[in-house]
């Protein structure tokens, strides 16, 4: 075989892998495989079976995601934007993601633990400086960083008003996003807005909210206001996946089933 002869079997032997990149596949009318990345705290992280029914909504957002998108969940419980990067967690992530991936980023509610120093931050020095590591991070990777406002607690005021309990951090996440020109999901207004529509009774669903002898996992029952049950975990995921399009950050073909019901069956617990 002439050296000629070789290069052209050589060049036909690597076409189907050059066709198999994500570029080649646009070009050919394909969509682009994506994933989103979830960084955030235990109200998205994945739960195991010792933990059911505790659901984060990182679990249900793929009910509500095209098929060419898949969703890598890196929520963690107990984490804040300090202690998920100290512990490395933020460079294991990045180390995944590829040109065109999102990473969807929520914290919050353990920031606000400020007597605890592994976790604690203030909302307009510490808590956005380590946002914006990750916000850095993602466009380093030539990804885009997308920022979540942290979903609202179950509180309500004697008269049946739903309360806000995240202080500043809210509005210094806002801010950030603003400076940085990031997307913003402002879940802290979706999630309160839907739990004063649902009032204190109707969000006990939605809730970790158990009778006694109700779930094996909790024998005395539980009367948790910041983690969801599966019907809580859907709701939040179909707010995120209608906020994604609102805000322009996925089309209206990437997302599906955001008006239709979700069979709560579909959420499983998988062995720790």
């Amino acid at each position: 075989m002439s050296l000629t002869r070789r290069q052209t079997a050589a060049a036909l032997a690597a076409l189907p892998l050059v066709l198999a990149t994500p570029a080649a596949a646009a070009a050919h009318g394909r969509p682009r495989p994506r994933t989103l990345y979830i960084a955030g705290d235990s109200t998205a992280a994945q739960k195991y079976a010792d933990a059911a029914p505790e659901t984060g909504w990182g679990m249900a957002l793929p009910f509500f995601l095209g098929r060419t998108l898949t969703v890598a969940n890196h929520a963690m419980n107990g984490r804040s934007s300090k202690s998920f990067v100290d512990e490395g967690r933020l460079a294991a992530l990045l180390e995944e993601v590829r040109e065109g991936d999102l990473l969807l980023i929520q914290f919050g509610h353990n920031d606000e633990k400020t007597e605890d120093p592994a976790r604690g931050t203030d909302p307009y020095t510490t808590y956005q400086d380590h946002l914006r590591q990750y916000v850095h991070g993602a466009r380093s990777r030539r990804a885009r960083p997308v920022l979540l406002t942290p979903v609202e607690r179950r509180r309500f005021a004697a008269d049946g008003t739903a309360k806000p309990t995240h202080g500043d951090y809210p509005a210094a996440m806002r801010a950030l996003a603003a400076e940085e020109r990031v997307p913003l999901l402002d879940l802290q207004a979706l999630t309160l807005a839907r739990w004063q529509e649902l009032g204190p009774d109707g969000t006990l669903t939605y809730f970790n909210w158990l009778e006694p002898g109700q779930s094996p996992n909790y024998p005395d029952g539980r009367q948790d206001n910041t983690h969801f049950q599966p019907r809580g975990a859907v709701e939040v995921a179909r707010l995120v996946a209608r906020a994604l399009v609102a805000g322009k950050v996925l089309a209206p073909r990437d997302v599906r089933r955001t008006d239709s019901a979700i069979p709560l069956e579909w959420i499983t617990w998988p062995q720790a």
